[in-house]
């Protein structure tokens, strides 16, 4: 196993990751900004290194300084978590030339999953259904239009992720329009101007498949998370299993899932998401994820496993820890991302926190990245705890939710708690009948 871990992270992942080395006997070291000095997960790790200031480029995405940080503690391994570097094959390739255990998927498998329209073709070849759209980058607003995807369509930034750089167009009009604000948005913000269309439906599930990559070289997926609770294309809450999922589906579903896998000779943790379309039970490749997922702790629960321990035992060559021939599932367990965020339009709202009150009891888990008397700054995702119960079944988990939500207490910045009150009692949610317009509706 692993001896010594940095965690190339911050927050609530980096605490997470933290824990569970601490409980294996893994010496950790945490990489911080400047504002981030004070935050628990520094003050957890059995050593901590200031990379730099706020800046995430000059922090927490300054490979350079990571490294450093690596060789002047000795770590022996590196775990990007999610976000930042997570995703970064150049990253994942200088970590390994530096004679470092990078804790995730390897660099070749980033990159073919990196490009959406790549991954597209790659999933398409390898048996995994893909939703009608583009083989190759739409160059220009005409190109979009020639590719005669049919309307509405989506228009999505092929280097893009975690919902950021995507537009649904209505007519042709609308397309040059999306294209054009696309485009730029994507050069901009991932130095990559490519754009995919994607055939859009307007209601529609997004179920995502948890698989791992395992030491021996077997892909396996683990079960299905339920993820359309989301505002601007960005999850809001998680569930598993999915309440759309039959059995039959849920076979077809893991089925593709190690097909995609298998496809990038996959190693160590990765999601593959999908949009499901209830109506028919057609369900279509979206993009993979390659790393560890924010709502990660919901297959943790009904599994009964610990994902982050699975990730470090894969990246010593370890088998895992439960038999993979032999997978069960129990009860349901629900995700609520807790943001510094307006509970009404969700836009950010930092600030210095003057209560903070975890709830407890029998199913409940929070993992926060803060503490009271801390500032959630805003250079950084909004994020400050993810709530999670666990029960028997939904309605006793989505009863559970509702009593944690309530005796959770934040005072100070902006919180997302009251929309989840809301949320917990809408009769769309508590059905389980519900696909990814659900927050639009609401509002």
């Amino acid at each position: 196993m692993i001896e010594s871990l940095l965690v190339a992270n911050r927050g609530e992942i980096a605490r997470r990751i933290i824990r569970t080395a601490k409980r294996l006997g893994i010496r950790t070291v945490a990489v911080h900004s400047e504002p981030d000095a004070g935050l628990p997960f520094v003050l957890e790790a059995d050593e901590s290194v200031a990379i730099g200031p706020a800046a995430p480029a000059q922090s927490y995405r300054n490979a350079e300084a990571i490294l450093a940080a690596a060789a002047s503690t000795g770590a022996q391994a590196i775990h990007p978590g999610y976000g930042f570097l997570s995703e970064n094959a150049a990253f994942a390739r200088a970590v390994e030339a530096g004679g470092l255990v990078w804790v995730g998927p390897g660099a070749d498998a980033i990159t073919a999953m990196g490009d959406k329209i790549n991954a597209r073709n790659l999933m398409a070849a390898a048996g995994v259904p893909v939703a009608p759209g583009t083989q190759d980058p739409a160059g220009s607003a005409d190109d979009a239009v020639a590719a005669g995807i049919g309307y509405p369509v989506m228009v999505k930034a092929s280097a893009g992720g975690g919902g950021m750089g995507m537009a649904v167009a209505e007519d042709e009009a609308g397309l040059r329009k999306a294209f054009d604000q696309v485009s730029a948005f994507a050069e901009r913000t991932f130095g990559d101007g490519s754009v995919l269309l994607e055939r859009y439906f307007p209601r529609v599930r997004h179920v995502e498949v948890q698989i791992l990559g395992l030491a021996d070289g077997r892909v396996i997926a683990l079960s299905e998370r339920e993820c359309s609770v989301q505002r601007r294309n960005q999850k809001l809450v998680e569930e598993a299993p999915s309440p759309a999922v039959s059995p039959e589906l849920r076979k077809r579903f893991l089925a593709a899932a190690v097909l995609a896998g298998e496809a990038v000779g996959y190693r160590n943790a990765g999601t593959v998401e999908c949009l499901l379309d209830p109506a028919t039970g057609e369900f279509f490749f979206l993009e993979m994820n390659t790393r560890l997922q924010v709502e990660h702790p919901i297959t943790e629960l009904i599994h009964g496993i610990d994902l982050v321990e699975e990730q470090l035992r894969i990246a010593s060559g370890l088998p895992p820890t439960f038999d993979p021939d032999a997978l069960t599932t129990s009860g349901h367990a629900i995700e609520l991302r807790v943001n510094a965020e307006d509970p009404k339009r969700f836009f950010p709202g930092p600030g210095h926190i003057t209560t903070w009150v975890e709830p407890t009891g029998e199913g409940v888990r929070v993992d926060s990245g803060y503490a009271p008397d801390l500032t959630v700054t805003p250079h950084y995702d909004s994020l400050m705890a993810k709530l999670i119960v666990y029960a028997a079944d939904r309605a006793e988990a989505i009863a559970r939710a509702r009593t944690a939500v309530a005796g959770f207490q934040i005072a100070g910045p902006k919180n997302n708690l009251p929309f989840f009150t809301e949320l917990l009692d809408n009769p769309e949610f508590t059905s389980g009948d519900y696909d990814t317009g659900i927050v639009a509706r609401m509002r």
